[in-house]
């Protein structure tokens, strides 16, 4: 019958030196093979925290051999290194946006490192510091867990990797209990336990790898099919929206070319001021799309730095000012604080832009927009009121919307397809925003959005530690 029997030393550092080497290559294949542009750098981290484990097992199996505080101390250092690593690029397939967790994780880790630190520095026992250094990795891999579970999004990829996660806890849980009931004193143990032990460790954490990638491929998988989504109504606003203004343009500069005689000069005035606001129309839909083709294929970069936020609205309020006197429309700003935020210039610019054009598109002559600022809930709230038309509730409903088709002619027919607003959608979810409408038919319409006025210290201070780990 079959027997299991404990593990000698050479056994236990070849089972987790070749495991996580062969999964390191594993990671770093996929990563150069498969993996896209966005999903590579998730990937690599993986993939180095794999790396540091097998780093840290070689520091652990010369114990003995080298001084203490490097085979011990340094080890178990690289190993939380190493796990800090593997769960921040778990964090990022659960939640796209997640600096505020991958700062926590990275306090965690340190806090467990020190603690360990200060245990050798302190003579305490071997099963103390095993005590010590699964508690650290239980508390790396605690908000991982916690937060597959949590995530509103379930399929069997996921759960599945969830019960890896759990199944690992349950381990380094086994593990503190045993080591409490039966002290240690020797740092490598050969009794049964610590076989079983052993091979559950090694098997749990070759499955979650093929989970973490199995994963990766499904995100990959969904911003595929996102993207052909994208690409059709692309074309659908390229064959349909802007056909119709460079029609019109074709048409008014053919009338001009053959029949210019034929007109006074009040007439062809007349014409080339159409002519203008065909083109203008026409530029403004080709800006759109080309933002936000670039943004939905990645090649924008989100580059937040410092800006007085007062002096990027007056800027296109400028910007847009004849626009509003050509139909006498009366532009105000409104501001009693100053603000500065952190945030991308060119976004923000975009979306004040967008929603200053939409404003004077839908507001009839003679009447009024204004632009409010004011520091709120510790976020700065940008506001634009126009007196215009107003929006229907079942067009409110679809503005912000990628998968809704919403078009409202302005006041002076001007057209319109939404994109700018999806834009401006997107653009705020970037900067954890949020925008929203208050409108109705005839009475006008508000459009707000806000920005987190987070304190710049404690941003540059999380930057700066994550900076350290990962750049």
């Amino acid at each position: 019958m079959f027997k299991l029997l404990p593990l000698d030393l050479k056994t236990v550092f070849e089972l987790y030196f070749l495991g996580n080497l062969f999964v390191s290559i594993l990671i770093f294949s996929y990563s150069f093979s498969y993996a896209t542009a966005e999903n590579r750098k998730i990937v690599n981290w993986y993939g180095y925290g794999k790396l540091l484990l097998t780093i840290g097992w070689i520091f652990l199996f010369l114990r003995n051999t080298i001084p203490d505080f490097i085979s011990i101390n340094i080890a178990n250092t690289i190993v939380f290194s190493g796990c800090c690593y593997e769960t921040i690029a778990i964090l990022s397939l659960v939640k796209a946006r997640s600096k505020q967790k991958y700062g926590l994780q990275i306090i965690v880790t340190i806090i467990a490192a020190v603690i360990f630190n200060i245990g050798t520095f302190l003579e305490c026992t071997i099963n103390t510091r095993i005590l010590i250094a699964s508690a650290g990795l239980f508390a790396i891999y605690l908000q991982p867990t916690i937060s597959y579970f949590i995530e509103k999004r379930h399929n069997f990829f996921r759960i599945f990797y969830g019960f890896c996660f759990v199944g690992f806890e349950l381990l380094v849980l086994v593990r503190i209990v045993f080591n409490y009931i039966n002290p240690q004193q020797e740092f490598f143990s050969y009794t049964l336990f610590d076989s079983v032990y052993n091979i559950a460790l090694f098997l749990v954490s070759l499955i979650s790898t093929v989970g973490f990638l199995l994963l990766v491929k499904e995100k990959q998988d969904i911003k595929i099919q996102k993207l052909l989504k994208d690409k059709n109504q692309f074309f659908s606003i390229i064959a349909h929206d802007l056909r119709g203004p460079l029609g019109g343009s074709v048409g008014l500069s053919e009338i001009l070319a053959e029949n210019i005689e034929d007109y006074s000069r009040e007439e062809i005035k007349e014409i080339i001021q159409m002519l203008h606001q065909s083109n203008r129309n026409s530029y403004k839909l080709l800006e759109n799309l080309l933002d936000w083709s670039q943004l939905q294929t990645g090649m924008m970069e989100y580059s937040p730095r410092k800006l007085i936020l007062n002096t990027l609205i007056e800027e296109n309020i400028e910007l847009n000012r004849n626009a509003a006197l050509n139909k006498n429309i009366t532009l105000l700003y409104d501001s009693a604080a100053f603000i500065e935020v952190e945030a991308d210039k060119n976004m923000i610019a975009t979306i004040i832009r967008n929603l200053l054009t939409n404003a004077i598109k839908f507001t009839n002559k003679d009447g009024k927009i204004v632009v409010k600022m004011e520091k709120k809930s510790k976020k700065a709230v940008v506001s634009v009121t126009d007196t215009g038309i107003g929006i229907p509730g079942h067009i409110k409903q679809k503005l912000f919307k990628s998968n809704a088709k919403v078009s409202q002619k302005g006041t002076d027919d001007e057209l319109g397809t939404g994109l700018g607003l999806l834009l401006c959608s997107e653009f705020i979810k970037k900067h954890d925003g949020e925008i929203w409408v208050e409108s109705e038919p005839g009475k006008g319409s508000t459009f707000t959005f806000a920005l987190p006025l987070e304190p710049l210290k404690k941003n540059q201070i999380t930057k700066n530690i994550i900076g350290l780990f990962f750049y």
